[in-house]
């Protein structure tokens, strides 16, 4: 039977609240080996945008000083490549599975616990995505081995873990992933290529342009500034930085999803994973709940 969404444009609000729930169901229904490395690839595509940001904040010596607003526009601008190549290959990011597991699992789509398992899998590969373009695709590449790059890597670094208090880093990864959630929301309400780029494009500009944190970005950001000299340890990173922006993802994830359930699924049922299987709903394929050909996860 033909979708009623496939005559539309640009889904409701409440309809792509149920899309959520279904990218939930069809991420839970997949090997766990797929989505570790769906969620490695993850990691190197966001790091093609944080390199592109890193490049033009750290190459941009004259115009940080006269105007430094301007650099953080573009850097921003530029790191959203990263977010388009994801959400359109259908590839596995922590932050906005903050958002889809949490709804499902309140919904009963899924059990309570294929949340942490999802969020343990797809950090865990996040992270070695992240690390290997660093060390690999640009550390030991020698892409960026001349100045301002190097300093600028390393300034950037420090900015991001060393010079900001804790609670500062926390706040700023819930602002981060209430832009996060927001585009991954509007991109899936979108049916069309240019109107999802467009929806991903804006909020993601808009959080790296005003300083917000990202935590499988700054697997990126801050491996590559310790790689480079940054004054700071591993350990550092991961007391200070990594689990601030961790925290604070969540709650800015929730933020978007719970508003969503309250307003959109007050009377929504899913279906169990077993009667959805008996109709024929091929979740391997991602076409469950006569959804055809809906949006990709993210």
């Amino acid at each position: 039977m033909e979708s009623a969404f496939a005559t539309q444009s640009t889904l409701r609000p409440d309809q792509v609240a149920v899309l959520m729930i279904e990218q939930a169901v069809l991420k839970h229904a997949t090997r766990y080996d797929k989505i570790f490395f769906k969620a490695v690839l993850a990691g190197i595509m966001l790091s093609f945008g944080g390199l592109m940001n890193e490049i033009v904040q750290s190459g941009s010596t004259t115009l940080n000083q006269n105007n430094p607003a301007l650099v953080k526009i573009l850097g921003g601008f530029v790191f959203s490549t990263g977010f388009v190549l994801i959400v359109m290959m259908g590839l596995e990011l922590l932050t906005s599975n903050m958002m889809v597991f949490p709804m499902a699992a309140v919904k009963g789509a899924i059990p309570p616990w294929g949340l942490f398992v999802n969020w343990i899998i797809v950090t865990f590969g996040n992270l070695v995505g992240s690390l290997f373009s660093a060390a690999i695709l640009v550390h030991y590449s020698g892409i960026v081995s001349s100045e301002p790059f190097l300093s600028g890597i390393v300034q950037y670094a420090e900015k991001k873990a060393v010079t900001p208090e804790w609670h500062q880093i926390f706040l700023r990864g819930i602002g981060c992933n209430i832009l996060v959630c927001l585009a991954v929301w509007l991109a899936s309400g979108a049916k069309e290529t240019a109107s999802k780029l467009i929806a991903i494009w804006i909020p993601i500009w808009i959080f790296v342009a005003v300083g917000f944190d990202h935590v499988i970005a700054n697997m990126f950001y801050i491996p590559l500034g310790i790689m480079f000299g940054a004054d700071l340890t591993v350990a550092g990173y991961i007391r200070k930085s990594l689990i601030a922006t961790y925290l604070g993802n969540i709650v800015g994830a929730a933020i978007v999803w719970l508003p969503g359930v309250y307003f959109y699924l007050g009377d929504y049922r899913h279906p169990s994973l077993a009667v959805a299987h008996t109709e024929g709903v091929d979740l391997e394929q991602g076409q469950q709940l006569n959804i055809k050909g809906s949006q990709g996860s993210e």
